[in-house]
């Protein structure tokens, strides 16, 4: 599919929001169904399967998240909200309820670009993503679990570190919520235990970054959780 036939919904009832959307988007030659509800937005979705989806939470008719949702319900299509819910409580819930990012109003128009290019990389690389991430100087072979340098030199990583590498290198570029990762890491006994996330955060930072106290690959996002990011 080549990038001037995706199509991108998006869900927002303010039409001065949706013309910066579409001029933004339409400028990166992607094509825009437009829907002002939660109704519209849920039967555009289902007629012209979009590439990926942008939606507000403050609908007219019902909560963005029955949008989310209903979505997921049958489609991993990526799903970025857009939202001046600025509370952490808002953004996990978008998150766990199967939203891929969640951006703040008001936003800046690269910031959603990049977030825009992201999600569709990671959509396109599901499933078929390689066992290697580089972070930094660093070679990490999740299958193989090993961590080289280009100088050779080896690195010592936990199970669990190397586990939460591979949790979050299924979602590069995306935020993982620390419910997620509790459960894929630890399992459902730990669903709670966010301390855990600290200290192996802090451990890893440590031991990947060139200044742990000024990451630049392994992100917090502030109440939600992680995000491992992506360097050209």
């Amino acid at each position: 599919m080549t990038l001037a036939s995706r199509a991108i919904l998006v869900v927002e009832d303010e039409p001065q929001i949706r013309r910066v959307l579409r001029t933004l988007l339409e400028l990166e030659r992607f094509r825009i169904i437009e829907a002002e509800n939660a109704a519209r937005g849920l039967t555009e979705a289902r007629t012209h399967k979009p590439d990926l989806v942008i939606i507000d939470l403050g609908l007219p008719d019902r909560d963005g998240m029955a949008v989310i949702t209903g979505i997921r319900s049958w489609s991993r299509v990526p799903i970025i909200v857009l939202s001046a819910r600025s509370d952490e409580s808002d953004k996990v819930a978008a998150l766990e309820a199967g939203a891929d990012d969640y951006v703040t109003k008001p936003f800046g128009v690269r910031e959603l670009s990049a977030r825009v290019q992201v999600a569709l990389r990671h959509a396109a690389s599901t499933g078929a993503a390689g066992a290697t991430l580089a972070i930094g100087d660093w070679r990490i072979d999740l299958k193989a679990r090993t961590a080289r340098a280009a100088d050779a030199r080896e690195l010592h990583l936990t199970p669990i570190e190397y586990r939460l590498l591979e949790v979050l290198g299924q979602h590069i570029g995306l935020v993982v919520t620390h419910r997620t990762l509790l459960l894929q890491v630890w399992g459902p006994g730990s669903a709670e235990q966010t301390h855990y996330l600290r200290v192996y955060m802090k451990q890893l930072r440590a031991k990947l970054e060139p200044d742990p106290a000024r990451p630049r690959w392994l992100l917090t996002e502030t109440g939600v959780g992680y995000r491992l990011a992506q360097h050209d």
